[in-house]
């Protein structure tokens, strides 16, 4: 079984990527919705290095823009107060100008995976004005999810394409595509990859809305592995619907024999806290009795205030399960 901590200021140093080895980890992965491949090469030597310096071997998976939206590059944070009024686009908080091309007067928008929510007032091509239904602390890079709505978006983003062709030359072992909608998406990263000699590289598809759900018996053979990306996928549903999700494509999956992934606040607490809550526990517990083959820690490991405490949770968690799962199965 293999256990993912993400990259980040919080973990990548020697000590602390040593300590995330010895306890368990098998892999890292880096979000390059945060910036380019190039530009984090270091964080990806630490890691190597420290895998290295233990014996241990270590997979490297990069995470696309891909189609997903995300808020623009804002100084410091914004405090978006409930029942306020906040622009969009030129003179504001700047978002994707696919967005203002195809945002309209009512559509709501779910910031930071479902943390805040606005409702559009006003629209036009360069700036939308919008209410503010659920505040919060919006900060650069966050997510931004029409709901109800399907905005289209090409499968690659100009700097997923270059930092795809380098990515070999870093020695990636993965590629995970964010809201995988159809076939056609990952068909189109395979051509890629094998463009840029890079085809032996595995393909993660990240199942983040209901077109991807719907669509998933149709591209099993595309994808290497499936990730169930609870984060933009609970924001496609009411959140008590999303466990019923969670073991739907699990078992879509098990029936198909592939692979899957569970990622998105697997030990949410341990961002400030240094032991977890029962109930991540159980949720670990749980998802590797449901076939799970991979589990993935995000902020808790790359910002983070204990994330090696939290691997080490991660990791005994899951062996524990699959104690009790072989002595059942017996």
């Amino acid at each position: 079984m293999d256990f993912y901590g993400t990259l980040g200021p919080a973990c990548c140093l020697h000590p602390v990527l040593s300590r995330m080895y010895e306890v368990g980890m098998t892999g890292v992965r880096l979000n390059l919705s945060h910036g380019m491949l190039r530009e984090h090469a270091n964080w990806l030597y630490v890691a190597s290095s420290a895998a290295k310096a233990l014996g241990k071997p270590t997979k490297i998976l990069i995470d696309l823009e891909g189609p997903e939206l995300r808020i623009g590059d804002i100084s410091g944070y914004r405090t978006l107060k409930t029942d306020s009024h906040v622009i969009f686009g030129q003179r504001g908080i700047p978002v994707p100008e696919i967005l203002l091309a195809q945002g309209k007067k009512g559509m709501r928008f779910l910031l930071d995976d479902g943390k805040m929510e606005v409702e559009i007032l006003e629209c036009n091509s360069s700036q939308m004005l919008a209410k503010v239904l659920r505040g919060g602390i919006l900060k650069s890079r966050k997510s931004i999810t029409p709901e109800g709505t399907i905005i289209e978006t090409p499968t690659l983003t100009a700097k997923d394409l270059e930092n795809l062709k380098v990515a070999g030359q870093y020695g990636v072992t993965g590629v995970m595509l964010p809201f995988v909608r159809s076939d056609r998406d990952l068909l189109c990263l395979r051509q890629k990859l094998e463009e840029n000699h890079s085809g032996h590289i595995k393909i993660f598809a990240k199942i983040e809305n209901m077109q991807g759900v719907e669509a998933l018996d149709t591209f099993f053979s595309l994808a290497d592995e499936i990730v169930i990306a609870r984060g933009d996928l609970g924001n496609a549903m009411p959140l008590w619907e999303l466990p019923a999700v969670q073991k739907r494509i699990g078992a879509q999956c098990r029936r198909a024999g592939k692979p899957f992934m569970v990622v998105t606040q697997m030990l949410d607490s341990m961002e400030h806290s240094p032991v977890p809550t029962r109930a991540e526990v159980s949720d670990i517990y749980n998802a590797v009795l449901e076939g799970a083959s991979s589990l993935m820690l995000t902020g808790e490991t790359a910002v983070g205030e204990y994330p090696a405490e939290a691997m080490e949770y991660l990791v005994k968690t899951a062996e524990s399960s699959l104690r009790h799962k072989i002595v059942c199965e017996v």
